[in-house]
């Protein structure tokens, strides 16, 4: 393929150019807040499962306390209804007995109930507490998430930006030159990530490797507006007065 020595320069302006491309779509894939919002995604998904559990569990208690109560409100009334019927004193000797025992049992009864549901009490305290504690976690963690997601919009945009800019440059730079060397280089580019390197002091800015021998007459050889690639790599080498020939 034949271009010219400017226009095998200019190849190097595009590689800059696509280089620029390349680290700015590498840099959005690899911003820290990305990983900062997958652990946060993890950490909240733990979390809200915590929030069920304690959320249960206080809903459990409820319903134990509010059982107690129930009852502790049968035997409450049953002890009116007991007492009542001594106060009237009707009755012969052993109902009045069979009373006073029955509300001996009650009290007994009500006791039992009133320690069991001071005891549920101060579990679902306990129990809150945890709900408390797991639900002002999330409110946290769902504040600095939301702090991160405004960091990486911002750093999404200023890349965005750039690439514009890039793109805008890249533009008219590619469609001033051949076709065919614009072809040949983006598919190289494509293949190996670099499409065209200066050959410097004999060495392939590509591959970095040093020319010897037939390869490196077979470059002195070449006419200037020959484009040449290395035999390693197989990218395009630009020869200017840098390349030591």
């Amino acid at each position: 393929m034949k271009a010219s020595p400017e226009a095998q320069r200019r190849l190097l302006d595009l590689q800059a150019i696509d280089t620029a491309l390349a680290q700015l779509a590498h840099r959005r894939r690899t911003l820290p807040e990305l990983a900062e919002l997958d652990a946060a995604a993890r950490e909240l998904s733990a979390l809200e499962d915590e929030r069920v559990r304690a959320q249960v569990t206080v809903d459990d208690l409820d319903r134990d306390i509010s059982r107690y109560e129930k009852d502790i409100d049968q035997v409450r009334t049953r002890k009116v209804r007991d007492q009542q019927r001594l106060d009237t004193g009707g009755g012969g000797v052993k109902e009045l007995e069979a009373l006073q025992h029955e509300l001996a049992t009650l009290n007994r009864r009500q006791s039992e109930l009133e320690d069991a549901e001071l005891e549920l009490m101060e579990q679902r305290e306990q129990a809150q507490a945890a709900l408390d504690a797991v639900v002002a976690k999330l409110a946290d963690l769902n504040e600095r998430r939301t702090a991160t997601e405004t960091r990486r919009d911002e750093a999404f945009a200023e890349i965005t930006r750039e690439q514009e800019f890039k793109q805008g440059a890249r533009k008219p730079l590619a469609a001033d030159l051949p076709a065919d060397l614009v072809t040949l280089y983006d598919k190289i580019r494509l293949d190996t990530g670099l499409g065209a390197a200066l050959l410097r002091s004999g060495r392939c800015g590509g591959c970095r490797i040093e020319l010897y021998g037939a390869d490196l007459a077979r470059v002195k050889a070449a006419p200037a507006d020959d484009v040449v690639r290395c035999e390693e790599c197989r990218r395009i080498m630009v020869r200017t007065s840098e390349s030591g020939l």
